[in-house]
């Protein structure tokens, strides 16, 4: 059996995979009846998921270890490359669109699939390659300068993750001086960040305005393919959030401070959840992994076969180390069938939510894996999001095996952390709004409107006195400001539907994760608001949803003595 390792990559030439794709492109245009077509799609779809294999594993293999020069090598060649790969994906789409059996093709994979077509052939032209080009660049180098911190904190050296549970620690000294040592890394590197986001901004801008757009925020929401909603939607929902859950987050706060003994929260006490410490994994990384593997084995059919798969073939590498890209995410490698979770373990609770969440979206994309086309693979981010967190919660039931005495110290913070993430949540998502509406602002200026938008949606926060974070800086540490523009309100569209998961699993754990198998098993075969009624569950858009969610949760805090534990 292959592990990942030894999955192969060899640059492409892409002069010849031009020259294969305009055959197959042919054959796609001269066919004489729906069959033949899908066919040819058929063929067409096992070229394009061996370019995307080529493009992942030189992803994954330069984000596990940024000072391998041949991979930052390869990363820099596909930065250049992708635009025209992306040039021949709506070349094919163009043609798939115009297809005279398109009615036949529809019914075969669905109106997603050409509604996706419609939407990526908007947002591309072969004149904004240069400007792709650009992007690409400058993503890559906010993510290498990110991986590249290694902070001095009480005589040791520390990634960004591995400073993380001093951020936790039960001395309010050490806690604050961890949370400064952090933000002094993006303060001492305050100006490239700064050029950095100002040039993205700024190309994103000229995109936009060259393929016709008034500015960036129309197309950042093509290019997430949000479908069946838009921004006039997603205000209406901040204001849900401003309303219904900015008040109450308040109001855990000041439970929190009572319950840590201090007078007053700061910013650096956010992350520290109970006087006695906060709840953390029982055992290494490789005992996690163990205890993961007893509790998928446990959970269902489904999850033993995914987790075994994962295991067997090595698609994991989840503990911090120097020069490994900061985050977390899931992929897929498309030749050899195969999600890849990346993590940064670093020996706090997240360990076990990034662990719960990365698999979520691995066993999404695993169930959908046999659908037949690329499109389908995933769904759109808002509702891929749903998948993963709700998988935190389905495993509520195995949480005992991580944290021991600190299980319910673990779910009482994961629950009303989950409502403490919203206003954060729509806050970037409005930042992002107000920065593509005005990209002539200065960087000052894009600190100024954070800072705002933290007065309004995070009334709580304290920093302390630290100037940076004071400025509205804050933001920066922020991966998908800068790599995925408008990525962000999806985490809280997908935390209201996984909150109902959460309610529903309580109520009838089996209807509800028959559902959710369901849901995961669609991959992206319908749009967003499709998929949540498949699900059976509630649109966030629709009125009462957040109030009915948050009071639920409120009752169940509530009823907890939060004080005792």
């Amino acid at each position: 059996m292959l592990q990942f390792e030894d999955y192969n990559y060899e640059r492409p030439d892409l002069a010849k995979e031009k020259a294969a794709f305009t055959h197959l492109l042919t054959a796609f245009q001269t066919a004489n009846n729906a069959e033949e077509q899908t066919k040819a799609i058929e063929k067409i779809n096992t070229f394009r998921n061996h370019l995307a294999t080529l493009y992942n594993l030189v992803y994954i293999r330069a984000s596990i270890n940024t000072k391998d020069d041949f991979y930052q090598k390869e990363r820099d060649y596909w930065n250049d490359i992708l635009p025209e790969v992306q040039q021949m994906n709506t070349e094919f789409y163009k043609q798939l669109v115009a297809s005279p059996f398109r009615n036949e093709l529809e019914e075969k994979w669905g109106t997603q699939l050409f509604q996706i077509a419609e939407y990526e052939m908007k947002a591309f032209s072969p004149e904004v390659i240069p400007l792709l080009q650009k992007e690409n660049k400058l993503t890559s180098e906010y993510a290498k300068l990110v991986a590249s911190a290694e902070i001095d904190f009480d005589g040791a050296t520390y990634t960004l993750a591995q400073l993380g549970p001093f951020t936790q620690n039960k001395d309010r000294a050490i806690r604050k001086r961890a949370v400064e040592a952090r933000a002094s890394f993006f303060e001492n590197n305050a100006q490239t960040f700064d050029r950095i986001y100002d040039e993205l901004v700024k190309v994103r801008h000229d995109i936009a305005l060259k393929l016709g757009f008034k500015n960036f925020v129309e197309l950042g929401y093509i290019r997430m393919q949000r479908i069946d909603y838009d921004a006039n939607m997603v205000a209406i929902f901040r204001k849900q959030v401003r309303d219904s859950i900015v008040p109450l987050v308040s109001k855990l706060y000041e439970k929190q401070a009572e319950r840590i003994g201090v007078d007053s929260m700061k910013f650096y006490d956010e992350d520290f959840k109970f006087q006695s410490g906060n709840a953390t994994p029982k055992g290494t990384p490789e005992w996690i992994i163990d205890n993961g593997k007893l509790m998928y084995e446990q959970l269902s059919d489904e999850t033993n076969e995914f987790f075994h798969y994962m295991l067997d073939r090595n698609l994991m590498d989840l503990e911090a180390k120097k020069g490994k890209e900061a985050g977390g995410y899931c992929t897929f490698i498309e030749d050899y069938q195969s999600p890849f979770i990346f993590a940064n373990f670093n020996g706090t609770s997240g360990d076990i939510d990034v662990l719960t969440h990365e698999a979520g979206h691995a066993f999404q994309v695993y169930s959908s894996r046999n659908i037949g086309i690329p499109e389908y693979l995933w769904p759109t981010s808002e509702s891929a999001e749903i998948h993963s967190m709700s998988m935190e919660f389905f495993t509520w039931p195995w949480m005992e095996n991580f944290f021991k005495e600190d299980t319910e110290k673990y779910k009482f913070s994961h629950l009303a952390s989950g409502l403490e993430f919203l206003p954060y949540g729509v806050a970037v998502d409005e930042f992002q709004h107000l920065i593509y509406e005005n990209p002539e602002w200065t960087p000052d200026e894009r600190k100024a409107a954070w800072k705002k938008l933290e007065t309004i949606y995070l009334p709580h926060r304290d920093y302390d006195g630290q100037s940076y974070l004071e400025a509205g800086g804050l933001w920066q540490r922020q991966a998908h400001i800068y790599e995925i523009p408008f990525y962000y309100i999806d985490y809280t569209l997908a935390q209201i539907c996984a909150f109902q998961f959460w309610k529903r699993s309580l109520e009838d754990h089996d209807k509800a994760w028959e559902d959710y198998v369901n849901l995961c098993k669609l991959g992206g075969s319908k749009s967003f608001l499709g998929l949540v009624e498949a699900a059976h569950l509630q649109s966030p858009f629709e009125e009462g949803t957040v109030e009915s969610i948050v009071q639920t949760i409120e009752n169940w805090l509530n009823a907890v003595d939060d004080q005792a534990l």
